[in-house]
């Protein structure tokens, strides 16, 4: 038996070998950030985005990871910051980072988000650019966001789908200076600044002085989180589809595991006791 297979209960024991031994590498890392999307991650998508609700067991995870000396956890999301505290029902010490990193909660309530004149009267000009789209097609509807919009089509046929995405893009482009644009999976985020989820991981690196990062998310925009990771770091990729991850699993119940299982093998490295499952 293997050191990293003494140490791991009935949860881990479904994590593939690799990645387990991969967990083990980044849970001795003298400070830990673990930062997570939320929807397919840690909650189920919902058509429903505001009825979306963390998984239990990556919930009692999570909560584990955050109580943890040493240990920072984040949870990093192409949400609001508005929703995203909503949904995630996170303690006050959990930092949360919304609107694709545009948007940040960390300690302190200074850390305020604030557009200038400029961009909000971009800001003013999109929405009404989006707003003419999404009243003309059927199960495409728009939501707005602090720095823009996100403009969804998982309700709306293939058809409207496509005339949406296309009529958005051409239309935003030709009205908005320097609008950003980011596709994800049946939604088009349209935003007046710009910035990444690669781009939140290294503020929150660099804020907790972190040695290591454990990130995971489904998205195409975590692609950019992916890609902001080093060889000290850890990316898992949940879901189908080409990604710069260095493991993938297959869905939020799988995630849930490997949190479990990060919980765990970080309290032995920490010497603290562990809790019930």
């Amino acid at each position: 038996m293997s050191t990293v297979d003494s140490r791991i209960g009935s949860a881990g024991s479904g994590v593939p070998r690799e990645l387990r031994d991969a967990l083990a590498a980044v849970a001795v890392t003298d400070r830990l950030l673990v930062a997570l999307d939320f929807d397919g991650t840690l909650a189920p998508i919902n058509d429903e985005p505001g009825k979306a609700k963390a998984l239990p067991e990556s919930r009692a995870a999570v909560e584990r990871l955050a109580s943890l000396r040493d240990t920072r956890v984040a949870l990093v999301s192409g949400r609001s910051l508005e929703s995203l505290e909503d949904v995630s029902e996170a303690p006050d010490d959990m930092l949360l980072v919304g609107s694709h990193g545009v948007e940040l909660r960390l300690d302190s309530p200074d850390d305020a988000f604030t557009l200038d004149e400029e961009e909000q009267a971009r800001l003013g000009l999109l929405g009404d650019v989006l707003d003419q789209v999404a009243d003309n097609l059927d199960e495409v509807w728009l939501e707005k966001k602090p720095a823009g919009f996100a403009l969804h089509t998982r309700m709306a046929t293939d058809h409207n789908s496509r005339i949406a995405h296309l009529v958005a893009l051409s239309e935003a482009r030709a009205e908005v200076d320097d609008v950003t644009v980011r596709k994800g999976k049946d939604v088009l985020e349209f935003s007046v600044r710009d910035a990444t989820k690669g781009d939140a991981v290294e503020h929150l690196r660099r804020y907790t002085s972190s040695t290591a990062v454990f990130y995971a998310g489904d998205d195409v925009t975590d692609e950019d989180a992916f890609e902001a990771l080093g060889a000290d770091d850890l990316g898992v990729k949940i879901g189908s589809g080409a990604t710069a991850a260095d493991h993938r699993v297959g869905g939020p119940a799988d995630v849930a595991s490997v949190l479990t299982l990060l919980a765990d093998l970080r309290e032995t490295h920490l010497g603290e006791t562990p809790q019930s499952n």
